[in-house]
């Protein structure tokens, strides 16, 4: 995947290579990257990022989506994020649970990442 080098690359597999996800939200959840809702009694807050979940995974995948920003589809991500109104640690956030979702698949298919090389991902 883009912004994860070899070393990089080492620390998410580690840290899920004995575990099995029916789903790619199972991994997201376990990362610490699925965002949560804040209830207590009556008052319900809005979606806020989880304080659990697996810290090495989820500072790892944080920090390879921040390398991930001379790709331009990581990129196309983040801004259409930004462009949403959100924040970004926010943008950052959702970029490196898609990033989840990418890492999901290619332990789901035993496959390696294929970048997608269609224009109209990159133009939009």
């Amino acid at each position: 995947m883009p912004g994860v080098s070899v070393s990089t690359a080492a620390r998410p597999l580690t840290e899920v290579a004995t575990k099995t996800f029916p789903t790619a939200g199972y991994l997201t959840a376990y990362a610490g990257l699925a965002p949560v809702t804040r209830r207590s009694g009556t008052s319900i807050s809005g979606e806020h990022p989880s304080r659990r979940g697996n810290k090495i995974l989820k500072r790892t995948m944080f920090l390879s989506a921040f390398t991930a920003f001379r790709d331009p589809e990581s990129r196309a991500c983040y801004d259409r994020k930004m462009a949403q109104g959100k924040r970004h640690n926010q943008a950052l956030i959702a970029l490196a649970r898609r990033r989840s979702n990418v890492l999901f698949a290619m332990l789901r298919d035993g496959a390696l990442y294929q970048p997608r090389t269609d224009q109209s991902v990159l133009a939009a």
